[in-house]
């Protein structure tokens, strides 16, 4: 098989990996930088597999600028660009995905184009009436930052949504899953096809889900720093039924990163006309958490640390990770700033000096030292030895 893929993104690289153990896999980027990165077999993100696999493994994969070169001839097209939400239009930003569609039929029309970007429900039922094109189906993504590739190895799941009623479409549908499965590590993995408009609100859900029970576990430890009460033991107490589990407990500053904050906007926003209560309580309660902590950290200052320095050690969501887009820590930095309080930001991943009007430190030791006060959404062992001026959430920090 020829498969093309635009965009190298978590999802758009991690796919390709995956396929190019048994495919010819182009993988596409307008970006040089990126492009030449993946041909000399450095990974462009932080992914450990990712990094792994593009250094020791035999992957028939080129990436290129040249998207007539990729999308010709190609059996499949994997649109996998960024849909950012936006907030004034209450709807994800989907004009990528309609160029790079556009881009592959101008050079070939019997391709199936596969859709991994996250999308509005309904949006691929209407794309596919827009082009007049029915061999488009959607296929969402399960995957977490910095762990894209072994999610693909190791799928919970395959879904594909397809209009159910074409033979046709449906056994290109069901070859994609093959092919998905064919270069994962897990065997037997579940594969299921559903509507295209089904799967696309299997995605949002999902991910609302999860960010519910970020808001959860954080809005229990709130009150138990209000109540005198020790968070972990709290938790582990509920998470031994195992109708609950341990997953997805660790409390934080508030969900943040690439998926949660959008998928749970744009699921509120398909929610228009339908009575709702709960998924807005989800985005608000993240609002809530963000403004509790940042004013814990002023408490803080007020009992010991006026008018000192409060360091932000990593921007990123979590350990092992260099995306910082949405990541909550912003929140609690712009509340911060509206207070007159002193930042300055410990981030290795960013090359620039200054952060939302804050000094970049990025010598760790001065950081340290310059610091009266540090907070971290997650903790790392860097910060052992400041543990006496530390401010984070994560209760298993002292493990």
């Amino acid at each position: 098989m020829k498969i093309a893929i635009a965009g190298t993104g978590y999802v758009g690289l991690s796919n390709a990996i995956l396929l190019a153990q048994n495919n010819l896999v182009y993988a596409v980027d307008i970006l040089r930088e990126k492009v030449d990165k993946i041909n000399n077999k450095i990974s462009p993100i932080s992914d450990r597999e990712i990094e792994e696999y593009l250094k020791s493994k035999q992957l028939n994969l080129v990436a290129t600028t040249d998207m007539d070169e990729a999308y010709s001839g190609a059996d499949y097209v994997i649109v996998s660009t960024p849909t950012n939400y936006d907030d004034e239009k209450s709807f994800f930003d989907t004009r990528s995905v309609e160029q790079a569609i556009e881009a592959v039929l101008k050079v070939n029309d019997t391709a199936t184009i596969v859709i991994k970007s996250t999308v509005p429900v309904g949006y691929t039922e209407e794309i596919v009436k827009k082009f007049n094109y029915r061999n488009i189906i959607f296929s969402p993504e399960f995957l977490r930052e910095g762990r894209a590739l072994y999610d693909n190895l190791y799928p919970s799941r395959i879904i594909v949504g397809v209009d159910l009623s074409d033979k046709s479409v449906v056994a290109r549908a069901e070859e994609f899953a093959n092919l998905l499965a064919e270069g994962a590590l897990k065997k037997d993995v579940k594969k299921l096809l559903v509507s295209r408009t089904e799967a696309e609100a299997v995605k949002l859900f999902a991910n609302t889900y999860l960010a519910l029970r970020v808001a959860y576990f954080n809005e229990l430890d709130t009150y138990c720093q209000l109540k005198g009460l020790n968070t972990r033991n709290i938790i582990e107490g509920i998470g031994l039924d195992a109708r609950i589990g341990s997953h997805y407990n660790n409390p934080s500053f508030g969900y943040g990163g690439y998926c949660l904050p959008k998928d749970t906007k744009q699921l509120k926003a398909n929610y228009k006309g339908v009575p709702e209560d709960i998924i807005s309580a989800i985005i608000s309660s993240n609002e809530t958490r963000k403004d509790f902590i940042a004013e814990q950290v002023c408490n803080l200052l007020k009992n010991g640390h006026s008018n000192r320095v409060v360091g932000v050690y990593r921007l990123t969501m979590k350990a092992n990770s260099d995306n910082f887009r949405q990541s909550a820590i912003q929140g609690i930095i712009s509340r911060l700033l509206s207070k007159n309080v002193e930042i300055i930001v410990y981030e290795p991943t960013f090359e620039s000096q200054s952060f939302m009007g804050c000094r970049v430190v990025n010598d760790l030791k001065a950081f340290k030292e310059l610091s009266q006060l540090i907070i971290a959404n997650r903790f790392e062992e860097a910060l052992a030895d400041v543990g006496e001026k530390l401010f984070t959430r994560d209760i298993y920090f002292r493990d």
